[in-house]
């Protein structure tokens, strides 16, 4: 069979959360099914190491897909051009987006739908076009898939989908994730917070991450336990604003607050293993992968009670609303100030983060793949 595979998010040294799953599914979907031909579309140049078999062919399909306008030529325009061409029998799609206007069956990866209920957490072209589209593409998928059950029940009832139709594969984590030892953990906190403890934050500055509250929390923090305790934010200072620039300029201890950008896998698992806790406090999640990377790395979690966290981290974290910064500031200062329920959220966290792998992902994908081509 021929699956043609949107992977215009395989981007060299940028992948994010849809990247990594595409990266970490295909790259051992395409291993484990060598009798199937992969055609892997890209809308820029494309690394080789992206193109991960000999039966992966990859495609550079212009314009690149930077705004709707473009978003919708290379969707409606030019893949049906390309399936036809190709004789494809079926299209994958790691983030949702799909072709209206080919009738080639489909699968659609819908990671969460925050779009629908926070709008304004987007660009207007950006929220119109998810709003417009999203439905039309979840009803034109031959299955969807999903990241967890919140994300099944939430596309469920936004769209009227029936449940049948959608089947959960959870996201994965690294396995290069692991807690390191004392004097790795010394360097690392000599390295990036002058030797003190550290709360830590990994991922975008997207409004929903909530970092405006997480910021405020920190600050009350500091004033209630006079402590030396910095806070890391560890990620690409993308979505950086006026409204966010504003809360850090009035933070009283705004000097112990550290960006520290992008980290390679090996830095980051220093910092999640080196971190006092991991304060990670969006108020909407379709997964949350970070909270099973800091678990992994035996670092102590503090996360949302909604959307789909709570059922992602288990009983193994501290949950908060995230719309309380009061309550996430409490948090922190009893995780600060009890080792005993350190040790126990560490211990529970390892334990919790051995149910996620992405090789049961990639499985669970690959069964509804092979779902859609038994009926072609």
């Amino acid at each position: 069979m021929r699956i043609a595979v949107n992977t215009r998010l395989l981007l060299k040294d940028k992948l994010e959360g849809i990247g990594w799953y595409t990266f970490e599914t295909l790259s051992r979907i395409v291993a484990q099914h060598p009798e199937h031909e992969f055609y892997f579309l890209f809308d820029r140049d494309y690394s080789e190491e992206f193109v991960f078999s000999k039966n992966v062919k990859p495609i550079i399909i212009n314009p690149p897909t930077r705004h709707p306008i473009l978003w919708y030529i290379w969707f409606e325009l030019k893949l049906p051009k390309v399936f036809k061409e190709l004789k494809i029998d079926l299209f994958l799609s790691p983030d949702g987006f799909l072709s209206l206007a080919s009738k080639t069956p489909s699968i659609a990866v819908i990671h969460d739908i925050n779009f629908e209920h926070h709008p304004k957490d987007l660009k207007f072209s950006h929220s119109k076009f998810y709003r417009r589209f999203f439905k039309k593409y979840a009803h034109k998928a031959s299955r969807i898939v999903t990241v967890s059950d919140y994300s099944k029940q939430d596309i469920c009832k936004t769209y009227n989908i029936q449940p049948s139709k959608i089947d959960i594969s959870l996201n994965g984590v690294n396995n290069s994730f692991h807690p390191i030892g004392l004097q790795k953990q010394i360097a690392t906190r000599k390295r990036y917070s002058d030797g003190k403890d550290y709360f830590l934050f990994v991922g975008a500055l997207h409004p929903r991450k909530n970092i405006k509250r997480l910021l405020t929390a920190f600050d009350q923090f500091k004033s209630a336990t006079n402590s030396s305790n910095k806070l890391l934010i560890v990620g690409a200072k993308m979505w950086w604003n006026n409204e966010l620039k504003t809360c850090f300029d009035q933070l009283t201890f705004k000097e112990d607050v550290i960006f520290t950008g992008r980290k390679s896998l090996e830095e980051l698992n220093a910092l999640y293993s080196s971190a006092l806790a991991f304060c990670f406090v969006p108020y909407f999640e379709g997964f949350g992968i970070p909270i099973i990377e800091a678990m992994k790395c035996g670092c102590p979690v503090i996360t949302s009670n909604c959307t789909a966290m709570p059922e992602v981290a288990g009983e193994a974290a501290l949950l908060v609303n995230p719309f309380e910064v009061n309550e996430i500031t409490d948090a922190m200062i009893k995780l600060n100030s009890n080792n005993e329920l350190r040790a126990e959220l560490s211990e529970k966290g390892q334990i919790h983060s051995q149910k996620f792998s992405w090789n049961a992902t990639a499985d669970n994908l690959w069964k509804s793949i092979e779902t859609v081509l038994q009926e072609c």
